[in-house]
């Protein structure tokens, strides 16, 4: 049996089969150049010095033990954290370090938290108003669900929702569930799902597949990979380091508020990445690439 189980989790990883990606990294879609921010409480951790820069048509994957800036930074992206320098963040081009989150995604960018209740989900609300929480203006807003003056068209909420659930497997009591209701794997498709569905130009996803099933893992990153491919750009954080190596283009690691140069997978060992989080990288080519584009 434990064999069966064994060599059926691997044959769903080999189906999420990367090298057979059409992508083209082309646009800039996000750059991250010099982010210097505080940490906002004694728990937190100081950011130094982080440059990124992403394209569309590709996924970049950060790795790093837990409590090394991860948070930190994805509240940065996100616009939950608007302290930072406003050229030190930008979307195609435009400055968005004191935009909200709402303005980002008016932009595109869409977002996927670690935090499922609370963050990525208001427990006691039914999954068809979920829906609503990342529907960024009345015209944006999922299936038309939202109209003028904020009335809610709730058979669109319905129907939208129930596509999510039968999309990506959600095991649910229905588009009225309470999201409180549902399994941590099942709220995390859910949520994965209902940004997805969004059709986002920059989606930014933290620890996609934590606690669902081995199939839900691979058809999670089966979309993100069909993201990629659409022209999306994708920042993924992980602590699963298979699993980045299944997804991305390139990879970097967050050690110590610092994030080190991004490398092709198959240009990093895993050797060499633990290393890296231990903090043995130097940025400095990192900057010089990112201040050459932006120059």
């Amino acid at each position: 049996h434990v064999d069966g189980e064994v060599g059926r989790e691997r044959a769903v990883r080999l189906a999420v089969d990367h090298g057979c990606s059409t992508a083209t990294a082309g646009e800039l879609v996000l750059a991250v150049n010099n982010l210097c921010l505080a940490k906002a409480d004694d728990f937190g951790t100081d950011l130094h010095n982080v440059h990124l820069q992403l394209q569309s048509g590709e996924v970049l994957g950060v790795a790093g033990v837990s409590g090394n800036g991860q948070q930190e930074l994805l509240r940065v992206l996100s616009g939950e954290d608007c302290r930072a320098a406003a050229q030190s963040v930008a979307l195609f081009g435009q400055a968005v370090g004191q935009l909200d989150p709402a303005e980002r995604r008016k932009l595109g960018l869409r977002f996927v938290p670690e935090e499922r209740l609370g963050r990525g989900a208001v427990p006691a609300h039914g999954l068809a108003h979920n829906m609503l929480l990342t529907a960024q203006t009345e015209s944006g807003a999922v299936g038309g669900a939202l109209g003028r003056g904020g009335w809610l068209n709730l058979p669109a909420l319905r129907t939208q929702s129930q596509a999510v659930i039968a999309r990506f497997g959600v095991k649910a009591g229905g588009p009225q569930a309470a999201a409180a209701s549902l399994s941590g794997g099942n709220l995390q498709k859910f949520i994965v799902g209902r940004e997805v569905a969004a059709a986002p130009k920059l989606l930014i996803v933290s620890q996609p597949t934590w606690g669902v099933d081995v199939g839900a893992a691979a058809q999670i990153r089966a979309e993100l990979l069909a993201l990629r491919d659409a022209g999306c750009a994708v920042l993924v954080f992980s602590e699963e380091l298979d699993e980045l190596y299944e997804l991305c283009d390139r990879m970097c690691v967050i050690a110590g508020g610092r994030l080190s140069p991004a490398l092709p997978p198959s240009e990093l060992s895993v050797a060499q990445i633990g290393a890296w989080m231990g903090g043995g990288f130097n940025t400095e080519p990192q900057q010089r690439q990112v201040e050459h584009a932006a120059a």
